[in-house]
């Protein structure tokens, strides 16, 4: 039998560990039995670009603005040659966009000096691409790729520490935590319905814990009642 993974810390989770997180994934599993991510896409570039675009917003806000970014600018070819101030004015309602148009144009400039304008396959290449963090690059593993890869967002940050599955503030230290939890094949899957979940349920300021299918696994000790 293989061994589980080790933490972030050096140590190795309990068979009891394992088993809880085997229950929490199976109930997001039955609430979420068909899980992607919300961002329109056709292809791994626009993926990546609509990513990058979505932190801090909503996906709703960044689907308004890529169709006619996407029409204006196809491929990464087309995008690495725009002019900025145009691309931040069809990108200004998503929020940081001055930020962003950088980071689009330069990724996509990378893209091409790089890996003649394909998105590599591996998070090491992805991450050298200015403007790609792991979250992003994992994202576009899982999704575009189907491979296996846990993004750590606020929600799945959130719902780690609140669910017991991590306890460091570090990312990098909770996607571990979370890969020596699960089992690969269950990783893209994973980040998407915590993700979710955290929308939908164990929200940020005030969590519906009177709602949650995971009350009765979830050490959180602040938890709401029906009445607050």
């Amino acid at each position: 039998m293989t061994q589980p993974r080790l933490r972030a810390d050096g140590t190795r989770p309990t068979s009891a560990e394992r088993g809880r997180a085997r229950r929490i994934r199976n109930r997001l599993r039955d609430r979420y039995p068909v899980i992607a991510t919300a961002l329109t896409y056709t292809d791994p570039w626009q993926l990546l670009v609509a990513t990058v675009i979505s932190a801090q917003t909503t996906d709703e806000n960044v689907n308004r603005a890529t169709p006619e970014l996407f029409r204006r600018y196809p491929n990464p070819f087309a995008l690495a040659q725009a002019n900025p101030a145009d691309v931040e004015k069809i990108i200004f309602s998503t929020g940081f966009y001055r930020q962003k148009t950088k980071s689009i144009v330069d990724l996509s400039r990378d893209l091409i000096e790089r890996f003649d304008g394909v998105v590599p396959e591996t998070i090491g290449e992805l991450v050298k691409l200015r403007g790609v963090g792991r979250k992003t690059a994992s994202v576009v593993l899982a999704e575009a790729f189907g491979q296996p890869a846990i993004a750590v967002d606020t929600h799945v940050r959130r719902l780690s520490h609140r669910l017991g599955l991590a306890t460091s503030p570090d990312p990098d230290k909770i996607e571990i935590d979370l890969k020596s939890l699960f089992p690969p094949a269950e990783w893209g899957r994973l980040s998407m319905r915590l993700i979710q979940y955290g929308r939908d349920v164990c929200v940020a300021r005030t969590p519906r814990c009177f709602d949650c299918d995971l009350v009765d696994l979830c050490p959180f000790p602040d938890k709401t009642s029906p009445v607050q």
